[in-house]
């Protein structure tokens, strides 16, 4: 049923790239949104690590949220190099930055900071985690916040990430365990401190794999080292190995036989480790369409890193979403079945080459299945 609302009362839950990027299309056009974010700030925690943004998918969305010559200025320059190597660290593939600019690496934080620094300061309001979000009839929707206040909204967008509250008006779909987890690391001022390992990592990304496991890591400015070491295991496993403390020591137990330049974004990390286990939803989650609701970026199609998607992924759904709202302003049900319509055979693709890639990398024949890969392949992943 059309529903001829003007304006319409728009919430985006969540203050990431997708509902920034949803946000500021939207504002390009006049039409007024507004964002809902649990978080206390913008800096109330570090926002992740290096990410590269496609030419056929980020760089669209930056570009109908007329961002681009901001995101051209936060390049990092070099940062598309990618080398990979076997656990004994010998070099097998080192690729340079061509400096085409079909994928640059940019920084997630100083991403998110131009989105943020794009809109109205009132379009953002922090502390602001949703509880639940309760449907009123006709497509409205009243969202219920953990510190008692409540609001109403016409167009309710759940943009709130792998756990969203906003997700189950439309889908029963949980994320579940791919059987792959990270732990994280950082190496600070590497060129000085840990030489070998900088050396090892290049001027960008770094593939170290072995069957079930392997060193993933990149340069960051300011000589940092981010990595993430990866390891095959079943999801008993995590629990056990939490409750058991000294995680470094474990993982390092599990790379022994490495170089001691990989093993050295191990066991000379600067940081505490955190355990990140890799989490997704079904490779072809969609939903029947429902009035007033809809979902972008991790909450709609949550996948492993695996194909370097899912920050593109989320501003190219807010850039989409944004301009089909444009395009039907006075129907939102029209707006949303448009993009939906869309949004369901992109994201299953993009699930679907995640989890392939995801295979390859650790499977039996790692570090050679990699370089497979990557010789039949045109975009690679970060």
């Amino acid at each position: 049923m059309t529903r001829r609302i003007h304006p319409p009362t728009i919430a985006i839950v969540g203050a990431g790239l997708g509902g920034l990027a949803l946000a500021r299309v939207l504002h390009i056009h006049g039409i007024a949104a507004t964002v809902y974010e649990g978080e206390p700030s913008a800096h109330s925690r570090p926002q992740g690590g290096q990410l590269d943004i496609h030419h056929y998918n980020g760089q669209v969305a930056l570009k109908a949220a007329d961002l681009f010559d901001e995101f051209l200025g936060i390049i990092h320059v070099g940062g598309q190099a990618t080398r990979v190597l076997d656990k004994a660290g010998t070099v097998l593939l080192d690729e340079p930055d061509d400096g085409t600019g079909g994928r640059p690496e940019v920084h997630r934080g100083d991403l998110r900071r131009i989105l943020l620094d794009s809109l109205p300061p009132e379009t953002i309001r922090w502390r602001q985690r949703l509880s639940n979000a309760v449907p009123l009839g006709d497509g409205r929707y009243r969202l219920n916040f953990t510190d008692g206040a409540s609001v109403e909204a016409d167009l309710l967008v759940g943009a709130d990430g792998a756990r969203s509250k906003v997700r189950p008006l439309l889908s029963a779909a949980t994320p579940h365990y791919t059987g792959t987890v990270f732990v994280e690391t950082y190496l600070h001022a590497a060129d000085i401190r840990h030489p070998a390992a900088a050396a090892a990592v290049g001027a960008g990304a770094l593939f170290a794999l072995a069957p079930g496991k392997g060193v993933l890591a990149h340069r960051e400015a300011n000589g940092v080292l981010h990595a993430y070491i990866a390891l095959n295991k079943p999801e008993h496993w995590l629990g056990e190995f939490a409750e058991g403390g000294k995680t470094l020591e474990r993982v390092f137990a599990e790379f022994a036989d490495w170089a001691p330049e990989l093993t050295a974004m191990i066991n000379e990390s600067d940081t505490p480790a955190v355990l990140r286990p890799i989490h997704a939803l079904p490779i072809d989650h969609r939903w029947k369409r429902v009035p007033g609701v809809t979902l972008i970026g991790d909450a709609a199609h949550l996948m492993s890193p695996f194909a370097g998607e899912g920050a593109n992924l989320a501003m190219f759904d807010g850039a989409e979403l944004g301009k089909a709202i444009a395009t039907h302003p006075d129907d939102i049900e029209a707006a949303l079945l448009a993009y939906e319509n869309d949004l369901f055979p992109r994201s299953a693709a993009a699930a679907a080459e995640a989890a392939r890639n995801q295979q390859v990398l650790f499977d039996d024949r790692a570090p050679q299945s990699m370089l497979d890969l990557f010789a039949n392949y045109s975009r690679p992943f970060d």
